[in-house]
């Protein structure tokens, strides 16, 4: 899938006229335009000094005092040492990272290459979403810097990525390893010149089985004693901290607080239902909300699918994110999200891991996670920023066994909640048809998703594996029965007379009747078509 000629790309070059707009806006500013008063215990981006280029886009963001991670980050990333830090997403680490690549290239500007494809910083990430997300925060925070940002990811646009990358020179490259291995071994880019390297997410690298990829891609930077190295983990546990200790000297090690310190900002809620009546409280809950956006996690992709579509059934506008939709709808159901042209997407864990919107107002749990970690990280979608946020959680009698681990995890209880018969959230929901049966033909997909999906499994993917499945074979064209010569077969290869064989007796009436006749699939939907329920 290619983005349009007259469209930049998602993470693409920007507009020489956009540029030249920036440049006439910054030269009207002033550091006097922006006071922040200290506060004792707080760190201003003040107290860092730096380039009035960057305090002018800190500005435009209204980002006034750092975060710990931003702080601390800072502090050792400025001095140009390395750093390995521990946090929690919705902190504030990407723009710690970039804030001190930006600074050291303004400063050192004698040092950018002069010809395209060698950039000078260099980050991994591993999933197409989150290269898209810090690109787009470099824009931000680079926005009246002049440098030069590009990130590369598979799925689409190869030759459009290839070509920008190699137009003009490139300052910082943002890439998953699957692309950017690709563009290196087809020398389309040399990182011999990188100074500077972060690996963002370290853990999903090493959950997603992309080290080996990493290791391949810093054999060709320089060594790590001529680079500084910034390594970002949810977690910093020993296997993060042994592939640290090989890609970095001396690393300075950064925490800035407990997993459970993430879910201070966020409202943990619990309620015991069965599974049953899970559906019924989601959709009761989103009608008591309608103007706000509700990011819903599910366990299994078909779990994510029925309940998608039964509230699709119901009137309600929502979209689904999992490992099997195709990339160029991701992106759409993201940016579609984060917009406000939709509210309520239903996602996995793999595919919720690249949402980073600022104002989901809940994160519900249709399924507990079966990993106190996840369940740190789907509520940390909501409260991001320092703002507040809700998480709800359904405990049925399948998947709440985790519940004492995931405790132990947040060092904390979730209190749990039982519903009364009479509260509004078991509130009888709209019947609807009973969902076609399995022999019932399927509906044609769109012309455009059919599309997509076939760009998406030519174009490759960078992230966890994704099952992609080829469309049927089109069937010959018809040709006339008496166009076709029957073949001459001799008579002694001819197959000898197939025995008769008794025909089966034909059932009565009522025995056909007795019989149930399996539609959609059974013993899951109610007549009510309601997700997680029985017959």
């Amino acid at each position: 899938m290619n983005t349009a000629a007259n469209v930049q790309r998602p993470g693409g070059a920007i507009h020489e006229s956009e540029l030249e707009k920036r440049r006439a806006d910054h030269s009207t500013w002033t550091l006097d335009q922006f006071q922040v008063p200290e506060v004792e215990g707080k760190t201003r981006f003040h107290d860092f000094d730096l380039p009035a280029e960057i305090m002018h886009a800190v500005a435009d963001l209204n980002f006034q005092y750092c975060t710990p991670i931003q702080a601390m980050s800072l502090q050792h990333a400025l001095a140009g040492k390395n750093v390995a830090g521990k946090a929690q997403t919705g902190t504030g680490k990407t723009a710690a990272f970039l804030v001190a690549i930006l600074t050291r290239y303004l400063r050192t500007p004698e040092c950018r290459a002069d010809q395209g494809g060698r950039p000078r910083a260099l980050v991994i990430a591993p999933t197409r979403e989150l290269v898209i997300q810090i690109c787009k925060d470099a824009d931000s925070l680079g926005k009246y810097c002049g440098l030069r940002s590009l990130a590369v990811y598979g799925g689409m646009d190869y030759e459009r990525q290839k070509r920008e990358v190699l137009d003009q020179p490139v300052d910082l490259l943002v890439a998953t390893p699957g692309r950017l291995l690709d563009f290196v071994r087809t020398r389309v880019i040399d990182l011999s010149l990188a100074d500077t390297l972060v690996i963002d997410e370290a853990d999903r690298m090493l959950d997603m089985g992309f080290i080996p990829d990493v290791r391949t891609i810093i054999r060709r930077l320089p060594p790590k004693e001529k680079r500084c190295t910034m390594l970002y983990s949810a977690t910093l546990s020993d296997d993060v901290m042994n592939l640290a200790a090989q890609w970095m000297d001396a690393p300075v090690r950064v925490e800035t607080e407990t997993e459970a310190g993430a879910t201070k900002t966020v409202k943990q809620v619990v309620y015991v239902v069965t599974s049953d009546e899970k559906f019924t409280v989601l959709y009761n809950h989103i009608q008591q909300y309608p103007d706000s956006r509700i990011l819903v996690f599910c366990n299994r992709k078909t779990t994510t699918e029925d309940v998608a579509e039964s509230l699709s059934r119901r009137g309600v506008q929502c979209e689904t994110l999992s490992g099997d939709v195709n990339q160029n709808r991701r992106l759409r159901v993201l940016e579609d999200f984060r917009a406000g042209k939709i509210r309520i997407v239903v996602a996995t864990d793999v595919a919720g891991r690249g949402i980073h919107v600022d104002d989901i107002g809940f994160v519900i749990n249709f399924d507990f996670p079966y990993a106190a970690e996840d369940y740190v990280h789907r509520i940390g979608r909501t409260g991001r920023a320092g703002q507040s946020g809700v998480a709800i959680s359904f405990a049925d009698e399948d998947e709440s066994f985790t519940i004492p681990e995931i405790e132990k995890y947040i060092n904390e209880e979730l209190k749990c909640t039982l519903l009364k018969a009479d509260d509004p959230l078991l509130a009888p929901i709209p019947k609807v048809a009973r969902r076609q049966s399995y022999g019932a033909p399927m509906e044609e997909k769109r012309p455009q998703e059919a599309v997509e999906q076939q760009d998406e499994v030519s174009q490759g993917e960078d992230q966890a594996p994704a099952y992609a499945f080829a469309q049927p074979p089109l069937a010959p064209a018809a040709v006339p029965v008496e166009a076709v010569a029957p073949p001459v077969v001799p008579e002694r290869m001819q197959p000898a007379p197939a025995p008769a064989l008794p025909r089966p007796p034909i059932p009565s009436k009522e025995e056909t009747v007795s019989k149930p006749v399996p539609t959609g699939r059974p013993g899951r939907f109610s007549d009510e078509w309601v997700p997680g329920g029985g017959n």
